[in-house]
């Protein structure tokens, strides 16, 4: 006869189930911690046989020095009904330990017996996920320390060498000066790159080329690269090709650049002498299939045992000393071996302390027939007006951002027209055609976003139209909220006129660049303002300088009356967007006093609306803008 369920429960049949047999240990202890049972869950979670810690004592399975704690709790559980959650450790048959959590019944309390029911489960591995989160954690502040630290070194030198500059200096010192701020940029720019570079290959957005390229002309290049630091520091730098692997192969030559790059990079920085070697081996594998072996050699300070198994993590190094002394983001080779398994391949680390390094990696190719130049961004030009027959449309509510963009377009030779918000575009793409859109994204009435998705479900004629973002937000999130609007792409203010070529260049199909003019007078310095920036995006054209000042004295005004308008009636919303409006204006006039404040400023206004440090900051930078307006007046 079939038991049924209501007799299961009345005949305690689940007991065998819930307590002998279930995954959690179960022991019954007395208040002096004597084991009077415990079921079989022992064997498997701690590795002891049925029955062999009955009449052991609790406490003796306890390590000693958390066994003040645990007593503790003991204490407390025979004093209360329920106690639970108590972490701790327990020693297992081969001597290790296990994290367990036991939450406590008192039979004294229900029985009037002096016993505890210690219902333990095994939690080891969220002890170890929690310890692992914890170190990565602390990697990831270490990282954003380091990372403050890196960005502020080379903005400090720019903003100190400018500064410098403004004060008449020799023609020499010019030059020293200009090369330092130039050596500083770069250096910005490579960590901005790395981060980057990180966030698109998580996010699984970069996409990889398929052309054929030579890798000794690939490594000839890199040796050239590095030749000058390697000689500084008297190090040996060479490179040897296999023959079988001096051929043509069929993939993404830039981003093999960029992983030798890198790892040349560290091999260099961290080899103060001896010699780096790089040598690349082919086996073929089947019909024109390689797998390429890379390995760079070093004779450098090389890597701990102890940090090999972390290296390649995110927000990693060695050591936190290394980069205080060597610099860098602590990126570099991460980005590397995820460029390495995204084309498939693999990269391992042999080293030793005081004697170098061995960087290997494996990457599959197909061998080719021609290799295709890698193109650069910048071409030889072609024509004084490379879109002199394209038409244009500027949608752009910033008066000075609009001026900046019309005036490029105008030297370009392009036929363009202007909008300050989407319902204007729409309007004007209803009556003209256009080539391109230039869409800013932020705008009142109706966003770039918006208005995007309104041209690619309007006329079937029209939808298809080249359209690319200007934007001040350049995180990945935000490029690919206009990807997914319906853009073809994406500019980050504030631009160069090489950025804005570039995109049109590539997506209208003229590989030609704009030519550059020179001697044009240049403006006088201002303690407020750096027009050094504006000088370098117009070729020093002052005309076109001065168009851009005074658009900027006729629209800043009444942004500033609006800012602290909306400010004192408690509109933060406003102030936010009117400050976003107004942060591409501040880099480009080179108000450097303000960047970090306007930024802080729109932030707390969208977060903290009202807050005693939102109404300062509204202050402080109306006040300032009043100031560099008033400067400005006066020398023009």
């Amino acid at each position: 006869m079939k038991l049924t369920l209501q007799a299961y429960v009345r005949k305690g049949l689940f007991y065998k189930s819930v307590v002998e047999d279930g995954s959690d240990i179960i022991f019954i202890v007395d208040y002096e911690g004597t084991v009077l049972y415990h079921n079989h869950s022992v064997r498997e979670t701690l590795g002891y046989s049925n029955n062999s810690l009955v009449g052991k004592n609790f406490f003796d399975y306890v390590p000693s020095h958390l066994l003040p704690y645990v007593k503790k709790q003991f204490a407390i559980s025979t004093r209360k009904t329920y106690n639970k959650g108590i972490e701790f450790q327990f020693k297992c048959k081969d001597k290790s330990y296990k994290y367990l959590e036991f939450n406590s019944v008192n039979l004294n309390k229900k029985e009037g017996i002096k016993g505890l029911i210690l219902d333990c489960r095994d939690i080891t591995q969220r002890k170890k996920d929690g310890e692992e989160l914890s170190r990565a954690q602390k990697a990831k502040e270490q990282f954003l320390a380091n990372i403050s630290h890196e960005i502020r070194t080379p903005i400090n030198g720019i903003a100190g060498m400018a500064g410098l500059l403004s004060q008449n200096p020799t023609h020499e010192e010019q030059k020293t000066y200009l090369n330092a701020i130039k050596s500083a940029a770069d250096n910005l720019k490579v960590i901005i790159n790395d981060i980057l570079d990180l966030a698109s290959i998580e996010s699984g957005k970069m996409q990889l080329e398929k052309i054929g390229f030579n890798l000794n002309d690939l490594l000839r290049s890199l040796i050239e690269t590095f030749s000058m630091q390697a000689k500084e520091k008297r190090i040996d730098l060479t490179y040897t090709l296999e023959k079988e692997a001096d051929r043509i192969f069929i993939g993404d030559p830039v981003r093999l650049n960029q992983i030798l790059i890198n790892l040349i990079s560290n091999a260099v920085k961290f080899t103060h002498a001896g010699s780096i070697k790089i040598s690349v081996q082919a086996q073929k594998q089947k019909n024109d299939s390689y797998k390429l072996r890379f390995d760079i050699t070093d004779t450098g300070i090389g890597i701990p045992q102890d940090k090999l198994q972390t290296i390649f993590e995110s927000f990693s190094q060695a050591d936190a000393s290394v980069t205080r002394k060597y610099g860098g983001t602590g990126l570099g080779l991460t980005i590397v071996k995820q460029l390495v398994e995204l084309q498939e391949g693999s990269i391992f680390v042999s080293s030793k302390e005081n004697v170098g390094s061995t960087f290997t990696f494996y990457l599959p190719y197909k061998a080719g027939k021609k290799a295709k130049p890698v193109e650069t961004n910048h071409y030889q030009p072609k024509s004084k007006e490379p879109f002199k027959y394209h038409s244009i449309l500027l949608v752009e509510d910033n008066d000075i951002n609009r001026l900046y963009a019309s005036s490029i377009l105008k030297m370009w030779g392009c036929h363009f027209e202007t909008a300050e918000n989407g319902v204007v575009a729409l309007e004007k793409i209803r009556n003209h055609s256009f080539d391109a859109i230039l869409m800013d994204v932020q705008m009142p009435v109706m966003d770039g976003l918006e208005t995007t998705k309104a041209i690619r479900q309007g006329d079937p004629k029209k939808r298809n139209v080249l359209i690319i973002a200007l934007t001040a937000n350049a995180t990945q999130q935000d490029y690919q909220k206009c990807l997914d609007a319906g853009m073809n792409d994406c500019i980050i203010k504030p631009f160069t006129q090489q950025d804005l070529f570039n995109s049109l260049n590539k997506h209208l199909g003229r590989k030609v660049a704009p030519k550059k003019e020179n001697g044009a007078k240049e403006s006088k310095p201002d303690t407020l303002v750096d027009l050094s920036y504006l000088r370098k995006m117009s070729n020093n054209n002052q005309d076109f300088i001065d168009e851009i000042i005074g658009t900027f004295l006729e629209s800043m005004p009444g942004n500033i009356n609006e800012i602290t308008q909306s400010a004192a009636s408690g509109n933060w919303e406003q102030v936010a967007k009117i400050v976003h409006k107004i942060k591409p204006t501040i880099t480009l006039m080179g108000i450097h006093s303000l960047k970090d404040k306007i930024v802080t400023l729109e932030q707390e206004a969208k977060n903290n609306p009202g807050s005693p440090q939102a109404t300062t900051l509204a202050q402080e930078v109306s006040a300032s803008l009043n100031q560099v307006v008033e400067s400005l007046r006066k020398k023009v």
